[in-house]
């Protein structure tokens, strides 16, 4: 089968999150399969104009904005007749490919809806118009084949008319841990991610103020970099942490999951994700986690399970939570110990033959 596949950033850009890798994941395993695959995507600074990674093609043309325009151009030049296949990746905007993908099948793959991050990541007025513009142009899509990656990004879509919806988990891209490893001495936290408000890093620096008189000797790690880091630094400074909060900027693969394992437990305070792929990473290393109620991690974290889901979605709550991990020691190994076993169940080779049935089931023609 011949897979054409529109997306932003490729795991090669620097600015690439989770998706990026779960599509990468996806796309060497469709290709091991005898499957060709194309991905149409932006360009950045020093990256090819056109390279093959890992057996799948990758094409960049244009900057994060004027790709979509791009990919309009090439697909009526260069791509129309040639697949089986078109998968719209949508992160914030989407390709418009119902306007001129009309021969072949179209599959929509949304991992999440924007919604509040506009008004995190976008200054007025933009935010309201990407915030009352979204509903309209995602229903653009209802009438197609859709998948995502959480139980909660799907029902999102049906409360926007979606009737074809079906979930594929992500996974991880390492064996999990036999057992749970040693953790550090001192209770460390840990957080792993793009240092942008939409994440609420900042939001971890106030719980490590709020528990430092009852634990003097807490740590925060922060791994990732990001537009905010400047002032998460300030704010550690202005709040007397230095010695509490640590930061890490872009790690390597493997020193990431060696501090991941370190770390006693992962908070993440999103707006809302996807799915929290970070989350199945740490739980991978038997690293529980402490997250908001938000889309996406109230579906990567089973309360009380493999992690702790806080009451509100405030400092004051994550602090109120952490506490409660630290003070029973009996949960604390329990809730590790589930967090191993829980990231058995998420496997790409998985994911990736169920995206190749979802294929089936909608008779998209080899």
């Amino acid at each position: 089968m011949n897979i054409l596949m529109f997306m932003w950033r490729d795991i090669k850009n620097p600015s690439s999150g989770g998706a990026g890798r779960t599509t990468h994941e996806l796309c060497k395993r469709w290709t091991r399969k005898g499957h060709h695959v194309t991905i149409f995507t932006s360009s950045f600074r020093n990256g090819k104009d056109y390279e093959v990674v890992d057996g799948y093609e990758i094409i960049r043309k244009g900057s994060l904005l004027f790709h979509y325009y791009y990919a309009y151009l090439y697909y009526k030049k260069y791509f129309k007749g040639k697949y089986h296949v078109v998968i719209d990746q949508i992160n914030t905007i989407p390709y418009f490919t119902p306007f001129y993908v009309k021969e072949i099948p179209l599959i929509a793959y949304i991992h999440q809806l924007c919604r509040e991050i506009w008004f995190y990541e976008m200054p007025l007025p933009v935010s309201l118009l990407g915030y009352l513009l979204e509903p309209f142009y995602l229903k653009l899509y209802k009438k197609y084949p859709t998948l995502t990656v959480s139980e909660s990004t799907k029902q999102d879509l049906l409360s926007l008319s979606f009737s074809k919806v079906s979930v594929i988990p992500n996974a991880i891209d390492f064996e999990p841990l036999v057992t749970v490893p040693k953790k550090e001495e001192e209770p460390t936290i840990i957080f792993v991610g793009r240092l942008t408000k939409s994440k609420r890093p900042h939001h971890l620096i106030k719980t490590i103020y709020l528990l430092k008189n009852d634990m003097p000797n807490i740590k925060l790690w922060i791994i990732g970099e990001g537009y905010f880091k400047k002032q998460l630094m300030h704010m550690a400074k202005k709040f007397n942490l230095e010695n509490n909060v640590m930061f890490f900027g872009w790690l390597s693969p493997v020193k990431k999951i060696e501090l991941l394992q370190r770390a006693h437990c992962i908070c993440v305070s999103s707006v809302r994700e996807g799915w929290g792929l970070i989350v199945s990473e740490a739980n991978a290393v038997g690293t529980p986690a402490i997250v908001y109620d938000v889309p996406g991690l109230r579906d990567s974290v089973q309360n009380g399970f493999n992690g702790l889901v806080t009451a509100e979605n405030t400092p004051q709550a994550l602090a109120e939570t952490v506490i409660k991990f630290f003070n029973d020691k009996e949960m604390m190994s329990s809730l590790s110990e589930n967090a191993l076993c829980n990231s058995r169940n998420f496997n790409w080779d998985y994911s990736a033959e169920e995206f190749i049935n979802f294929f089936d089931q909608n008779s998209i023609n080899r």
